[in-house]
């Protein structure tokens, strides 16, 4: 399944700025249905329905089932939701769990991989609906790189001022990219240059941050038990 989502991803990435021709949406169909039928199998055996359904991820995947089934009726004003998968695979709590729990390098690395991944997230999204709300008047890959230059320039406060928005909402959009984005690069940086640490909850204390050989807890001196390679119970 993690094969699938990624893949999913980067169909979606590569197709963001490709004219809506019939191959394409011939594509977006039968990526709908396995989305679907991937949907009806969790929703099937899942213990609390109800419970699915109020989910985030949940809601992303309705959405993008909308944009790729009936795509053929949906302008490219909307295709931007089809990125709500990529939201809904990286940020999904059991993806997270399956990495911190079979990959060693996501263990060791993980809030540097995260805040990597929320800034590439965040990336990906502005441009898109940069690209589907005020490059609207332009198609092709050269619309979708003059979005990505645009909202590159404004997340990192480049400025260089040769595409900008000229609309009021252009104008709060640019706002938003500028706030949201510094903020996320800075935690990109800070988790790159603090000493790494691994997620393991103090019974005692709740504590859930240790260096990766902590055998005590800093803040109340319980045992620690952090699994590590060759550990067994």
């Amino acid at each position: 399944m993690i094969a699938f989502d990624i893949g999913s991803i980067l169909y979606f990435v590569a197709a963001a700025a490709l004219p809506q021709t019939l191959a394409l949406h011939i594509v977006n169909l039968v990526l709908g249905i396995l989305i679907l039928l991937d949907f009806a199998a969790r929703l099937w055996i899942a213990p609390d329905r109800l419970k699915l359904l109020r989910r985030i991820e949940t809601l992303a995947d309705l959405l993008v089932l909308v944009s790729l089934l009936v795509a053929p009726l949906i302008t490219d004003n909307v295709a931007f939701l089809r990125i709500l998968r990529g939201l809904r695979l990286l940020h999904s709590y059991r993806l997270m769990h399956d990495l911190r729990r079979d990959s060693d390098f996501f263990r060791a690395h993980e809030e540097k991989v995260l805040a990597a991944v929320n800034l590439f997230v965040f990336l990906f999204v502005a441009t898109s609906l940069a690209f589907a709300l005020f490059f609207d008047t332009h198609t092709g890959v050269e619309a979708y790189v003059d979005a990505l230059y645009f909202t590159v320039a404004t997340l990192t406060t480049t400025g260089f001022g040769d595409i900008t928005l000229h609309s009021t909402g252009g104008k709060l959009f640019s706002v938003v990219v500028m706030v949201v984005g510094v903020a996320l690069f800075v935690q990109l940086v800070r988790a790159m240059f603090q000493p790494s640490k691994v997620k393991y909850t103090c019974k005692t204390c709740g504590l859930n941050r240790h260096d990766p050989d902590a055998v005590h807890c800093k803040h109340c001196g319980e045992v620690l038990k952090i699994p590590t390679p060759g550990y067994s119970e």
